[in-house]
């Protein structure tokens, strides 16, 4: 039996791109492929001659790679923890959006544990961890925390997809092998349904404080040190405010190009990206908040090490980058998303767009400032990235795109089920404001 038992199947075009790889998929593929080549050669020569060809040294013995891995690590917070509050809150607009987040989680959280293997320069003393961890290193924490995480939100990703696999295999697609082992042999019956809600339930609220600890144990790593602007209490919550923030950009990011390559306007409405674009004005506001107050602080105690850092990021070698994420995190989106008339899809894309950027350049900014400058009595340092971090970013961005458009062929991007289930609401207070969320319906 088919699991929808809809003869007239509604929802086509979310099954349209299963398999079908059209020229410019294919060549953005190509593309994609060979930046991620490159890398594996710029990593190979790295591996090959130490450490040392990078622009990594004493005392700044973390840049790109540190930075990249913390960024990656907060952009996961786009899918598991955004869509797990959501479904909880029963929020009908989720689903649309829930399953494109929850795969950014996944993806991403693969991405950023790489980047500490290409932080090593003997990649395995990451070995070490597992048979010689300390108990009271936040680097141990680190590993527990995300590879927690990752488990939670690989079953959490992967509950909602059975009943869409199901589908996939009672319509004989390719490759079917794969959709039949995965479908755990559902075919939908009420029984089924309710024992699949209940666990995914119970995942949405699991997931929530395991991805709150995960950035939190990230920032910890910096926290728990004694250098100048890491040693702070309020880094656990900035963390998370950040990751939250550059969560939602990756979501909208994500949701746009999806909407545009699939043809999914019927989906992904304007409706979502305003309500989405109204959570990235108020994290937004949050993070300009813990920024303010972080910075604040850290002036009115004048302490001299701290200082010293303190006007490197604002008048300094580093005043650039400061100065450009305060732009590209809180003027430019606040300015965007301030006003119902700019919180359109363009408008949301550009402002998550700015995000992105000001995240990046947030997490450079407390890496490599307070290592050029230490407490402990070095000289003070220099950090430029030399084409091996470059190579290896770029790679990593190459890697994450690579993936999500990879799993996109696989599996519906738009949770299939979850349409059908929306359109089965029928309680009467709340039916017109569901059906605003669904294909073929008025936005007014």
């Amino acid at each position: 039996m088919e699991v929808l038992g809809d003869n007239n199947f509604q929802d086509e075009a979310l099954l349209r791109p299963i398999g079908h790889f059209g020229k410019g998929f294919l060549l953005t593929v190509t593309i994609l492929v060979g930046v991620v080549l490159w890398g594996i050669y710029a990593y190979s020569f790295q591996v090959r001659h130490g450490l040392g060809v990078t622009g990594l040294d004493r005392p700044v013995y973390w840049g790109f790679y540190i930075t990249n891995f913390v960024f990656f690590i907060g952009i996961s917070h786009a899918g598991t923890l955004i869509s797990a509050i959501l479904r909880l809150c029963q929020a009908e607009w989720r689903r649309s959006i829930t399953r494109a987040a929850e795969v950014i989680t996944v993806v991403v959280l693969f991405i950023g544990a790489a980047n500490i293997l290409l932080d090593l320069g003997r990649p395995d003393r990451a070995l070490f961890v597992i048979f010689h961890g300390n108990l009271t290193s936040p680097l141990l924490w680190d590993v527990v925390s995300i590879s927690t995480y990752l488990t939670g939100s690989t079953i959490y990703l992967y509950l909602p997809l059975i009943p869409d696999i199901a589908i996939l295999r009672d319509r004989k697609a390719r490759p079917q092998f794969l959709y039949r082992i995965l479908s755990l042999g559902f075919t939908g019956t009420e029984k089924e349904k309710k024992r699949l809600h209940i666990a995914i339930s119970i995942m949405a609220v699991i997931v929530i404080p395991i991805a709150i600890s995960v950035h939190t144990v990230v920032s910890w790593v910096f926290a728990m040190t004694i250098q100048p602007m890491w040693h702070s209490t309020i880094f656990g919550p900035y963390f998370v405010v950040g990751a939250i923030f550059s969560g939602i950009a990756a979501l909208i990011l994500a949701m746009a190009i999806i909407r545009r390559a699939y043809h999914l306007q019927e989906y992904l409405k304007e409706i979502h990206f305003n309500n989405l674009g109204t959570l990235l004005l108020v994290m937004a506001l949050l993070w300009f908040y813990f920024t303010f107050a972080e910075y604040l602080t850290t002036f009115y105690g004048g302490e001299p090490d701290e200082m010293a850092v303190f006007f490197a990021k604002v008048r300094g070698p580093y005043a650039p980058y400061f100065w450009a994420m305060v732009v590209t995190n809180f003027v430019i989106p606040f300015s965007i998303l301030c006003n119902r008339k700019t919180r359109t899809v363009a408008g949301t894309v550009i402002a998550s767009s700015s995000v992105i950027v000001g995240m990046w350049l947030e997490r450079f900014t407390i890496v490599v400032p307070t290592l050029v400058n230490p407490r402990i009595p070095f000289p003070r340092g220099t950090y430029f990235p030399s084409w091996i971090e470059v190579s290896l970013m770029a790679a990593s961005f190459a890697m994450f795109i690579l993936l999500y458009m990879g799993f996109s062929k696989l599996f519906p991007i738009v949770s299939v089920w979850e349409m059908k289930e929306g359109r089965e609401v029928s309680v009467a207070e709340t039916a017109e404001r569901v059906r605003t969320y669904l294909p073929g319906e008025s936005e007014a």
